[in-house]
């Protein structure tokens, strides 16, 4: 399958990147992690033996407009647009519902820190609301 710069990504390829980016391991170091290049190097080598050529620039790009794709349409069906829709949504929310959430949570000293909390959107708690 020959891809290069600029060409878009065919429908094989964006469900063999989204089975790598499914793995556990790969989830956990994408999360909280902002020097990533040295995971998407990993995930292109790991494409490329599925027979998806893409570079790591490629990947982290696609990876980058699923995300923000998922989150717009996740945002419009939370305020009650479903209409919103996009190809590969269902396979996101599997890999995304429980990604940690960095929060501010006040402390008693009046300071903030950073915690970690997990995204409660499963389809039970959607429907009782």
């Amino acid at each position: 399958m020959e891809s290069g710069a600029g060409k878009h990504w065919t429908e094989e390829e964006v469900k063999a990147l989204l089975s790598v980016w499914s793995e556990k391991n790969i989830r956990k170091q994408l999360h909280g992690t902002l020097r990533n290049k040295g995971i998407f190097i990993y995930i292109a080598k790991r494409l490329q033996e599925l027979g998806v050529c893409r570079d790591w620039k490629q990947c982290r790009a696609k990876y980058k407009n699923l995300k923000y794709e998922y989150r717009t349409v996740k945002y419009a069906h939370n305020s009650g647009d479903i209409t919103k829709t996009m190809k590969f949504f269902h396979d996101l929310d599997a890999i995304l519902r429980y990604e940690p959430v960095t929060q501010l949570a006040a402390e008693e000293n009046g300071r903030c820190s950073a915690t970690e909390t997990q995204l409660n959107t499963s389809p039970t708690t959607d429907t009782t609301q």
